[in-house]
């Protein structure tokens, strides 16, 4: 019997409820963060022009976290569970730990319980949460299904985790307000390379993928050519961000992020000369946190006034 077939047959025979312990491992406290830290970016960009206070800034982070990505774990795990049994058996749906239509019934609540918190947020940031959950259902969930193409299912993601939370954060401390143009146009760089981040995340199901036909680009290109292609589109929007920081008179803070794009940069070389698994995943647990190290860079400079 394959892992496949084992998958469903415990998914149809297991009953009862799940652990609290594993509920919490299918919404993925780890995933959490790119959401939150984007929002409090958004928030902090805006700051000097913000017109509600911290605790409703924190309430979106929340929201964004704990919440909406928590939603999107569950609802992509459900819609995932046969690849799961593949490249990760041991995770609590395929296990059986979250047994029979648990982890739907999961995804359904916590995104209702999602929608009811971003009416907190007013007008822009319960819009803002509902394009999120939309765009999470959408991604893992068919007919859509955005992953099956590796190139727009990572652009869904990076636009959500990354633009979106971050406009969604400085739109709520602006009182609801779209934020000035400069502030648009970096959320939209950074979510163009959190792609990149993306594609090496996919490297960790290449096997199921390929079993499975599921598009992801290490499946569709090859590790090699899906690595340059990441490195590639983390790298430019990185320059796009430096070359406004300087033209908007932001010199050091131009600087600061110059130089965490040439440590990325290193750790890329050291990632194309061996671009699998092991290595993606290096990049991901050191090479990220440089990446979203800039953001909040970023965040400062804009917060320190941008010519409009």
């Amino acid at each position: 019997m394959t892992t496949v077939t084992q998958s469903l047959h415990r998914e149809h025979e297991i009953s009862g409820w799940p652990q609290p312990g594993s509920v919490l491992e299918l919404f993925k406290p780890v995933t959490w963060f790119p959401p939150m830290w984007a929002f409090a970016c958004g928030a902090i960009s805006a700051g000097a022009g913000g017109v509600v206070g911290w605790a409703t800034v924190a309430w979106g982070v929340v929201v964004a976290g704990p919440l909406v990505c928590a939603s999107s774990q569950a609802v992509n795990d459900w819609f995932d569970r046969h690849v799961d049994a593949l490249n990760e058996p041991d995770r609590p749906i395929p296990s059986g730990r979250i047994p029979g239509r648990w982890g739907l019934g999961l995804a359904v609540f916590w995104t209702l319980v999602s929608l009811v918190a971003g009416l907190a947020l007013g007008t822009w940031g319960f819009i803002a949460t509902a394009l999120a959950l939309v765009m999470a259902w959408g991604y893992s969930a068919p007919p859509m299904r955005f992953k099956q193409n590796g190139w727009i299912g990572n652009l869904a993601v990076g636009l959500s985790y990354e633009g979106l939370a971050w406009v969604t954060g400085a739109a709520v401390m602006l009182g609801g307000r779209l934020p000035a143009w400069p502030i648009l146009v970096v959320a939209l760089l950074y979510s163009l390379g959190a792609h990149g981040i993306m594609t090496l995340n996919d490297f960790k199901s290449l096997k199921g993928d390929l079993h499975l036909g599921v598009g992801s680009l290490p499946a569709k290109l090859g590790p090699a050519r899906a690595a340059q292609v990441a490195a590639w589109v983390m790298t430019v929007p990185q320059l796009g961000v430096i070359a406004l920081l300087f033209a908007w008179n932001q010199p050091l803070f131009a600087a600061a992020v110059g130089a965490l794009l040439a440590v990325q940069v290193a750790m890329m070389g050291r990632l194309l000369r061996r671009p699998d698994e092991a290595r993606a995943l290096w990049y991901s647990a050191l090479g990220v946190p440089v990446y979203v190290t800039g953001m909040m860079i970023t965040a400062f400079a804009l917060r320190g006034g941008i010519p409009q």
